[in-house]
Order: C-alpha cells, then sequence, then structure tokens
C-alpha cells in the first residue's frame, strides 16, 4: 500500500492518447472545468497507434459506402438498420466537431476533416442487382439523400478514371455514389483535441505506463504508472478512470477485476495496406472506393481503395492485407494475446477457433501472399496496377472482440463499451467503426458513469449535440438543420464559415 502522502489525486484519469480518450477528455473539459485530468500514455507521442492516420482508412464511417452494413438478406431484401445506426451516430461527431471548431476547442477544420466522394463499388450481374436493391432502399432513407446509382461504363470512367483504365466493362459494373462523405485525419484531430487539453491545465504525461488499477474501499481507483524512460514509479489516486488503451484495454481492464470484463476474450489481427508512391496516380483518383468481401471472408477483409489527406496532402491506399500476430497494440507484446487467457474466457475463445474458420482460411491466405500477389489482388480495383507505383505499409492493431455466448463465444467485429456497476470505471474494447463513433460512444460513458451530473449537464451536451436524444432520421427539420451547420462550420462545401451556430438548433433539440 502506497504512502498517503505519496500518492497524487486527480478526479479522473484517461489511459491511452487516442480519439476516444482525447475526445472524453475535451467533453469533460467543456462540462465540468473544475475537474482535474490526468492522461497516461505509454508511447513517447499523441495518436501513435490506431488513431494515426497510416494506421487506419480515415473513412468518416457513415455507412455510405461500406456494403457490410447493408447487407443482403435471404429473400433478397437489403437490411439498413445496421447503416442507419451507424450513420446517426457519425452526426452526432460531426456536430460535436463544428461546436468544437466555432467554441475554440478545435482550429481549422481542415487539418483533420475534408470532403471526399464515398462510393460503393461491385461487379457482376449478382452483385450489380444487389447494388440497384441497397440504392433503392438507402437512397429514400433521409441521411442517405442524395445518393447516386452508377451502370453506365462511360460514367464510371469519368468519375473513376485510375479504375476504368483497362477494365472489361462486358462484366457488368455499378456503383453507389455519395458526394458529401468525408476524408478523416483521426492523428491530428487527436493532438488537436489533447493540445486543448493540455492548455486547459490537464497534465499529459507522455513515456508513462500503467501497470495496475486497485480498487479502493472509498470507490476510488489507485493507478500505479512507471515512467518508461527513468522507471520511476507513480502512484495516483482518481475518482473515475477510463481505459482508452485500444488493444491495450482488455489486459488493462482484466487486471481491475471488475466482474463485467469476465468472459471477454480479444482476438488480434494486423493490418496491411498498398500506398501509393506515384503522384499522377493519386491525381487520378478522389473518392473512397470500397468493394464487397470475397465470398467466405470477414467483412475486416471488405476491399477499398481509399483517398486520404494527410497533413494536406492526398494519397492512396489499397486494402486491407490482414497478418496475424499475437500482439495486442502494433508496439506491443508478443505475449499479450496469451496473458489476456482467463479462467472465464477461455471457452469462449477456444468456441470462436472453432466456429470462425473462415477467419482463420482468410488469415492463412493472407499470409500467404507475396507483395505481388498483394498487387495481383488490386487489379479489381486497378486493372493496370504496377508493382513499381505501390509500397507496402504495416498498419494499426485491431483486438476483435470476443463475447461469451451460451457455453461458447461469439466475435464480434465493432465496438463495445464495459463500464463498472458503480461507474467509476470504463473502457472501450473493439474496432470499426470505433473512431468515427467517437463522439456518441463517449457520450454513453458519461450517461453511464455519471448520472447525477448527466442531467445536469444535459443543457450543455445540447448546445454541443443539438441532437442529443434524437433520432434525425425521425426529425428531418433538425436533420437539415445540424447538416447545413455542421457542413459549414467544417467547410465541407468550401465556404469557411465560422458564426456562432444558430440558437434555434439547440431549440429544436
Amino acid at each position: 500500500m502506497p504512502n498517503a502522502a505519496q500518492t497524487e489525486k486527480t478526479d479522473v484519469v484517461l489511459i491511452g492518447a487516442g480519439i476516444m480518450s482525447a475526445t472524453l477528455g475535451a467533453l469533460l473539459r467543456q462540462l465540468q472545468p473544475d475537474w482535474s485530468i490526468s492522461l497516461f500514455e505509454r508511447l513517447d507521442a499523441a495518436a501513435a497507434e490506431s488513431s494515426d492516420p497510416w494506421n487506419n482508412a480515415g473513412t468518416g464511417h457513415s455507412a455510405l459506402c461500406e456494403l457490410n452494413y447493408s447487407p443482403q438478406q435471404a429473400d433478397g431484401s437489403v437490411d439498413i438498420t445496421k447503416a442507419v445506426d451507424i450513420n446517426e451516430r457519425f452526426q452526432v461527431s460531426r456536430q460535436f466537431w463544428a461546436y468544437a471548431v466555432q467554441n475554440g476547442v478545435l482550429a481549422d477544420p481542415s487539418r483533420f476533416i475534408n470532403p471526399i466522394p464515398h462510393v460503393s463499388f461491385v461487379h457482376g450481374a449478382e452483385d450489380v442487382s444487389y447494388l440497384r436493391k441497397r440504392y433503392e432502399a438507402l437512397s429514400r432513407h433521409p441521411l442517405f439523400e442524395g445518393m447516386r446509382y452508377i451502370d453506365s461504363p462511360d460514367e464510371f470512367a469519368r468519375r473513376l478514371p485510375l479504375m476504368a483504365r483497362g477494365r472489361d466493362f462486358s462484366d457488368p459494373v455499378a456503383l453507389n455514389w455519395t458526394e458529401y462523405g468525408t476524408d478523416i485525419d483521426f492523428g491530428s484531430l487527436t493532438k488537436d483535441l489533447l493540445a486543448y487539453l493540455g492548455a486547459s491545465g490537464a497534465d499529459l504525461a507522455f513515456g508513462h505506463e500503467v501497470r495496475n488499477l486497485t480498487k479502493q474501499s472509498d470507490g476510488s481507483w489507485l493507478v500505479k504508472v512507471r515512467n518508461t524512460r527513468t522507471r520511476r514509479t507513480r502512484t495516483i489516486a482518481a475518482k473515475f478512470v477510463f481505459v482508452g488503451a485500444g488493444g491495450g484495454a482488455l489486459p488493462l481492464l482484466q487486471r481491475s477485476g471488475i466482474k463485467e470484463i469476465a468472459g471477454f476474450g480479444g482476438f488480434p489481427v494486423s493490418g496491411q495496406f498498398l500506398r501509393c508512391t506515384n503522384p499522377d496516380l493519386i491525381a487520378q483518383h478522389e473518392a473512397k472506393v470500397y468493394g464487397k468481401a470475397a465470398v467466405g471472408a470477414p467483412p475486416m477483409s471488405v476491399p477499398h481503395l481509399d483517398t486520404r489527406v494527410i497533413n494536406g496532402t492526398p494519397g492512396l491506399l489499397f486494402g486491407p492485407y490482414a497478418g496475424w500476430t499475437p500482439k495486442f497494440l502494433k508496439d506491443g507484446k508478443y505475449t499479450d494475446l496469451f496473458k489476456s487467457v482467463r479462467p472465464g474466457n477461455i471457452s469462449p475463445m477456444l468456441g470462436v477457433g472453432v466456429t470462425e474458420l473462415g477467419l482463420v482460411k482468410y488469415l492463412v491466405t493472407e499470409l500467404m501472399k507475396s507483395q505481388a500477389g498483394k498487387v495481383y489482388s488490386m487489379e479489381e480495383f486497378v486493372p493496370r496496377a504496377e508493382a513499381r507505383d505501390w509500397e507496402l505499409i504495416t498498419a494499426g492493431q485491431r483486438v476483435q472482440i470476443i463475447r461469451r455466448k451460451g457455453i461458447g463465444g461469439v466475435l464480434e467485429l465493432g465496438t463495445a463499451v464495459i463500464t463498472a456497476e458503480d461507474g467509476s470505471i470504463a473502457g472501450l474494447l473493439g474496432a470499426s467503426p470505433g473512431a468515427s463513433t467517437c463522439v456518441s460512444a463517449m457520450l454513453d460513458v458519461l450517461k453511464r458513469c455519471f448520472p447525477r451530473e448527466y442531467a445536469q449537464w444535459t443543457p450543455h451536451l445540447r448546445e454541443m449535440v443539438p441532437s442529443l436524444g434524437v433520432k434525425l432520421a425521425e426529425d428531418q427539420p433538425l436533420f437539415r438543420e445540424v447538416w447545413d451547420w455542421t457542413t459549414k462550420a467544417l467547410n465541407l462545401n468550401g465556404v469557411k464559415d465560422n458564426t456562432p451556430r444558430p440558437m434555434g438548433v439547440a431549440a429544436n433539440a
């Protein structure tokens, strides 16, 4: 037990310097400026793991182009339930970012968000039929208004010249094209939010690894932190702890001993992309184009040819190509997976090993591909792809959730917020579409962990997120109002507008 005189005290500890911790910290600073906040990051920089722009696709997941969010059912219909839910949550992020720009939390929005068309692409008569049904289902929905269906080879070539060159159009093609998509540099966004947090008095400690979490009799947490350079250990007593450590969240939540984490496991999957090195090719493609995963392949394998804007410079990625390592973080340890095994999650983890044979087969196939083989597989998107124009980069590590189900387990491709019953600690597990829905996820944390304060915060929260508690799909006038406001505030129509948000937006919420 540490000496009480040597124990530092703070109201909130944030673990990890990624987009989740940065978002929660910024929200709390706005809502409760008198609370003390300490953030600890084991690496020497912010957003160095999954929030780094080259470690994720930066899609701004809003289900405009990702086909796995709108699956075709056995009866041939297309289920858009998940697509609508993800789009609703992305609208929450847009609202907070717009508020943050107009209220000095964030500076130039072009540092982190830029307009890029989102496009779904298929070929072959069967998939073309599916894409038309998807278009018919989504385009009638207010959140997806403006989506276009394109099956003309000439129009395809005009919009996507890099993908059209050398293509055999006797194989039918189709696109769902949405002009108002976005590219998001979550690395820049994270750094800007943390810069605001630091300037407002938070203690940001890089090169500090959280080693243990211990619950105290008074309900607070003792957080043991080690300086990775000096090896000096600090002990911090915190009223609330948030574990936003990406793949490192599962082991830390397990060490906390909270009952809510029992039965959870993690399956690590690494990713690779081909990054274009030819400026002429980059200039010929300006869209995020998502295709369909191969038959039997998991949703995480969905191929995409992806325009990125990083530090104001356009780039182009193709992937992902999956790899495997037992590490839970890109900068993690090879023992991570094995140390995460507990008596309570052995059965779920073994069960997933049996039920997810398709994933195992996919990973083995990917691991066997040479770089030339990876370039060859890109020809579905870029028929005349040449290896000399692309370099292979290793992206971030993803830890997919394994959750107990019956006597076995199930692999979940998404995110889950874990909170203790008393609300004193919370953490986030999982991967995509996580970053794009970071604000709604962190609002969920606030609501679960601070129920009394949340009621008092609600008026301020409605200033930050006017649609709070409202389904925009069910309130089209409010959706149009917040859409116009966020588009202008984030400069997504090319016209800067930093005027205060119309008061009517908050009033209508």
